[in-house]
């Protein structure tokens, strides 16, 4: 059974420069995938259907929205990109494609498998189209990578929209299922709202002046460290960044030093001017993390160190601390969006409320064993309300083999853990015959602390680090712009033209 496609508003006056209703670059970047979507529909057998805004000079939807589409104007004709490929032309006035149109009739005679809907703008047309589509019985699939909006916020809702309440499938060009970005850019982030306000000034004003040269942007560090948010910023580049553009970069992970070329950015001007900062943010936050999570690691010479510090972070960038830590050398990560990122299971067991509540360390303990999955590892905390060798023996004798480790995590107020407190509690376990558990220290952990524990022989086996990691200073970055149209240029004090770096590798 065939299928059938229906491409929404992909015209002149939604998709070109210098109509007052253009959607911008994000929708330009549908038109190759949209290309190759239609080449193998059509020669699947499938049928197209090219629904089009087309109004009325005194249309009601101008109320709304500035004049557009109007009827015998160039703003209502199909984009040239689309007139090569063979399909239906069906004129709409409102958002709804089935909306005084013969487009349900022509679907019922046609009987399609399931339909294609794509085109823009996401959250308005193609939604309510979706819509419709699916109270008249019809299965809906939308390849995200052929719809667009010029709100990326109504753009992402309405594709959550349509598949967690219309139960739509969604897809892309290739009929695979798309990839979820382990870095989804923020739709503030995406519109500019997060920018310094002298990027926006000068963006309106070379808007306003017609000038968009092709530029290159050089960024590096005013200090040296574990160069990471590399990988954040590829992702949000390539929302915004027209085709020819080119992002080269220092891998993510690597030892950058003081001046070094992290990165350089080729593209017109205007594709980018508006999110230096966001740019130049996430490095510095996500390199200051990075490298505060090596030194602890270098500190702990080879013992495993595990970040704890998503409690001393606001939530919003909780997950990008910990995926730092892990780019920095930490083995795990306690925040379960962060270990997410980093492609890893969250680690941590218990905290002090489920002892505290519970009102005893080993019922706890106990309760953790029978209701929490046999791969997660039993780790008890054993500082709350008995001393902790004692606390030690007592569920290391009632969980038996099935004990991996103990945490101390002594507070401040009872002298912290100590050198000497790990060796005793290691001493009374081997004695009672547990040497299979194994002690892991947490609590006001830095590299000093960690390498006094390990140049004293503590029989420590890991480390949990937290606000040393998530309060880390960042490291400054700078962006400068290197070249113009070619020409090498540089403010006074810096030297003009790019400056080459072998690491570089292109990303983009």
């Amino acid at each position: 059974m065939a299928d059938a496609v229906i491409v929404i508003d992909m015209i002149r006056g939604f998709m070109e420069q210098g109509f007052p209703l253009y959607c911008g670059d994000r929708a330009r970047r549908i038109i190759p995938p949209l290309q190759k979507l239609l080449g193998k529909e059509l020669s699947a057998g499938s049928k197209v259907f090219f629904v089009n805004d087309r109004h009325a000079q005194d249309d009601p939807e101008f109320k709304i929205f500035p004049p557009h589409a109007v009827a015998g104007t160039p703003e209502a004709e199909l984009i040239p990109e689309m007139t090569e490929f063979p399909g239906e032309i069906i004129n709409k006035r409102s958002y709804n494609a089935f909306l005084e149109t013969p487009l349900r009739e022509k679907l019922l005679t046609l009987n399609p498998g399931k339909l294609i809907i794509c085109g823009v703008c996401t959250d308005i047309c193609v939604m309510h189209t979706v819509s419709a589509a699916r109270e008249f019985g019809f299965e809906v699939e939308v390849p995200v990578d052929c719809v667009a909006s010029f709100n990326e916020e109504g753009h992402r809702f309405a594709l959550q929209h349509m598949q967690n309440v219309l139960g739509v499938k969604l897809t892309t060009s290739s009929g695979m299922q798309p990839e979820t970005s382990r870095f989804e850019p923020s739709a503030k982030v995406l519109s500019g709202e997060t920018t310094d306000i002298y990027f926006k000034y000068t963006v309106d004003i070379l808007s306003a002046e017609k000038i968009n040269p092709m530029t290159t942007m050089e960024i590096f560090p005013n200090s040296a460290g574990v160069l990471c948010g590399v990988e954040e910023v590829k992702e949000m580049l390539k929302r915004i960044l027209p085709d020819g553009s080119e992002v080269w970069a220092v891998p993510e992970g690597e030892t950058i030093e003081r001046k070094e070329t992290a990165m350089w950015i080729k593209a017109p001007y205007l594709s980018y001017g508006l999110y230096e900062t966001a740019i130049i943010g996430i490095l510095a936050h996500c390199t200051g993390w990075a490298t505060a999570a090596r030194e602890c690691v270098n500190a702990a010479q080879g013992i495993p160190v595990i970040s704890f510090g998503a409690r001393h972070v606001h939530p919003e960038v909780a997950a990008r601390m910990d995926y730092s830590a892990i780019i920095g050398g930490c083995a795990g990560c306690s925040s379960i969006e962060g270990a997410r990122m980093a492609g890893i299971r969250p680690s941590g067991t218990m905290p002090h409320a489920l002892i505290l509540i519970m009102g005893d360390t080993v019922k706890a303990t106990l309760a953790f064993d029978r209701h929490m999955p046999p791969e997660l590892p039993r780790i008890s905390l054993v500082d709350t309300f008995k001393d902790e060798v004692e606390e030690s023996l007592r569920v290391a004798e009632a969980l038996g083999t099935r004990l991996k480790s103990v945490r101390l995590d002594t507070p401040t107020e009872r002298g912290r853990v100590t050198v000497d407190l790990v060796k005793e509690v290691r001493a009374k376990l081997d004695l009672a015959g547990f040497k299979h558990v194994g002690i892991f220290v947490s609590g006001g952990l830095d590299p000093e602390r960690i390498k006094n524990f390990v140049d004293s022989g503590a029989p420590v086996n890991g480390f949990g680090v937290g606000s040393y990691i998530s309060g880390a200073k960042p490291v400054d970055f700078k962006g400068d712009l290197k070249e113009i149209n070619g020409r090498p240029v540089a403010k006074r004090g810096r030297l003009p033209g790019l400056t080459p770096n072998p690491k570089l590798r292109r990303i983009i």
